[in-house]
């Protein structure tokens, strides 16, 4: 099931599906959030074949203005078990000149509508403690902490821990 996501406007920035022309523009806002120390374990961002291949056909869009992709979000599975075919996790990335524009929400909120018509019940969201902005982001449209996980990784030689943050829709997978 692929929801077709018309072109959605706002103001000069319109939200569209990811096509493969889109990947350079998406890798260098993805490197950029690998520079921020803030946004990810990965030192560098996968080529286009592991990317496409661990996030969902599906439920994958961009952020353009002007012809120019200035944000990113995709879902992933958490397993491929078949109980948790309705759970995925959140990925999303602003470009360093379009944060602060609202183009994460607007992201999101797309992306969370797209999860809905495609069955899935329960988003999740590892974010580093660090990382207040995308914090704010996920809790102004519904996600709760659940917890956290205590040094899960090391960054630099440095042990991280990781927020755990989840939306329940409120449409889907309530019967």
């Amino acid at each position: 099931m692929n929801p077709a996501l018309d072109v959605v406007k706002l103001g000069l920035v319109e939200i569209i599906d990811i096509r493969f022309e889109h990947w350079e523009q998406i890798k260098t806002i993805y490197t950029q959030g690998i520079a921020t120390g803030n946004a990810t374990f990965q030192a560098e961002p996968p080529d286009w074949e592991e990317w496409n291949s661990s996030h969902l056909a599906n439920c994958r869009i961009v952020a353009v203005e002007n012809g120019k992709v200035c944000g990113w979000a995709a879902l992933s599975p958490v397993s491929s078990r078949c109980v948790y075919s309705g759970v995925a996790e959140v990925s999303i990335y602003v470009g360093k000149d379009h944060r602060g524009k609202q183009v994460g929400s607007h992201l999101l909120q797309q992306l969370i509508s797209m999860s809905e018509e495609a069955g899935l019940w329960t988003l999740q969201a590892g974010i580093f403690p660090e990382n207040k902005s995308s914090l704010r982001l996920h809790e102004k449209l519904g996600f709760r902490l659940i917890g956290y996980q205590e040094k899960v990784g090391k960054m630099n030689n440095i042990w991280r821990n990781v927020n755990l943050l989840e939306r329940r829709s409120k449409t889907t997978g309530t019967d």
